[in-house]
């Protein structure tokens, strides 16, 4: 990854938006911050089978569109909408399930304590997010919690990432929107907002990189350093 070099007091990051010193950080929650894939494919199969009946419920395909509102997933995928009830259901019923990446807490703790302020923009609903932030002890850490139910329009459109930086009293130019998916980093571009690509999830690492994010970042560790470098 190239290094970050100064000038006068912007930091700029090669492909990068020129920024003004770093204060906030928008994150997806699934596949960034927690491990919950797991839970999404046995939660998806059980909607499945109840709506739609006997078969292979088709995860592959559904992961393909990861970062989305549920209900436009289906309907991208020709699926019922009625999926989303018992989908939603399970994963509330596993949620106990749902675990935090290896040094995503102690990143979180090193640069809050830094003065960096936090906001989550998911493709999850609103309350279901906050609910599992909560049962994981983190949810304190963060500002704002936006689910795409609280957006007019859900991911790839910047609304969310938009509503976010609103939110956290930051420019775009002092935020950036860290995601697993194709989808986050085409949200975070049409906000205006610096892409960093989280490459420690089950997302194809190839594709994320294929998607010209301005930063890829290989551990919760490595985003640490990388946005202790662009706050100091």
């Amino acid at each position: 990854m190239a290094e970050l070099t100064r000038d006068d007091d912007t930091i700029r990051h090669p492909g990068a938006p020129a920024r003004t010193r770093l204060r906030a950080v928008v994150f997806d929650l699934d596949g960034v911050l927690v491990d919950s894939f797991g839970v999404m494919r046995e939660a998806f199969a059980t909607a499945y089978r109840e709506v739609v009946g006997a078969g292979e419920p088709p995860f592959e395909e559904y992961t393909q569109h990861l970062g989305r509102y549920f209900p436009d997933i289906m309907s991208m995928m020709g699926l019922p909408l009625e999926m989303e009830g018992p989908f939603v259901r399970e994963s509330y019923r596993l949620a106990h399930r749902v675990r935090l990446f290896d040094g995503v807490t102690a990143m979180l703790r090193d640069l809050h304590d830094s003065g960096i302020r936090f906001a989550v923009a998911t493709g999850k609903s609103g309350p279901r997010a906050r609910s599992l932030l909560a049962g994981l002890g983190v949810r304190h850490l963060f500002d704002h919690v936006i689910g795409s139910d609280e957006v007019a329009n859900a991911k790839p459109a910047p609304d969310i990432v938009l509503r976010a930086v609103d939110l956290l009293g930051v420019t775009r130019q002092e935020a950036v929107m860290v995601g697993d998916a194709v989808t986050d980093l085409a949200s975070a571009r049409a906000a205006g907002v610096t892409a960093i690509a989280a490459v420690w999830g089950e997302g194809d690492p190839a594709q994320l990189v294929a998607a010209g994010p301005d930063v890829v970042v290989a551990s919760p560790a490595e985003l640490r350093d990388w946005c202790r470098a662009a706050r100091a």
